[in-house]
């Protein structure tokens, strides 16, 4: 067997295509407009698209549609938990915190914030743990003969 060197090197068969000559006749079968279609923007040297959204000199979408809304940079998002679920998921005196809360799949994450709001009624009495509480949602809390605590 002949000893490896550079000079006995080759590529793998199959593993290159030679490069289409465009533009060398009509009998090549990729001459005259070499393939480009006939006129315009893309059948010119250098073409590319001028940007993403062009649609071809065309107002594009996204300038027609008007402009709704605000989103304010710093604003805070809150993973909202009801009393409602509280009632139905736990047994009286429990301590319900962000594990339990993400455990009985009330929340995503225990990552993010979390704020119970006061739809349904509460029970039993229990030691709720977030991080913000709406006032009525205290307010039944403590009613209920149990504890809002804020992280």
């Amino acid at each position: 067997m002949a000893m490896m060197n550079l000079s006995n090197l080759r590529k793998a068969p199959g593993s290159t295509k030679r490069k289409r000559r465009v533009g060398r006749g009509s009998g090549s079968g990729m001459g005259n407009q070499s393939g480009k279609g006939a006129k315009g923007q893309l059948s010119r040297s250098g073409r590319t698209h001028p940007y993403a959204g062009f649609e071809g000199g065309q107002m594009r979408l996204a300038r027609l549609l008007p402009k709704r809304g605000f989103t304010p940079p710093n604003r805070v998002e809150y993973q909202v938990v009801n009393l409602e679920a509280l009632n139905s998921i736990f047994e009286a005196d429990a301590v319900v915190d962000l594990e339990k809360l993400a455990q009985a799949g009330l929340i995503k994450t225990t990552a993010g914030l979390v704020k119970i709001l006061a739809t349904g009624e509460m029970e039993k009495p229990m030691t709720v743990k977030a991080h913000k509480f709406s006032a009525a949602a205290k307010q039944e809390i403590e009613r209920a003969g149990g504890k809002a605590e804020v992280i």
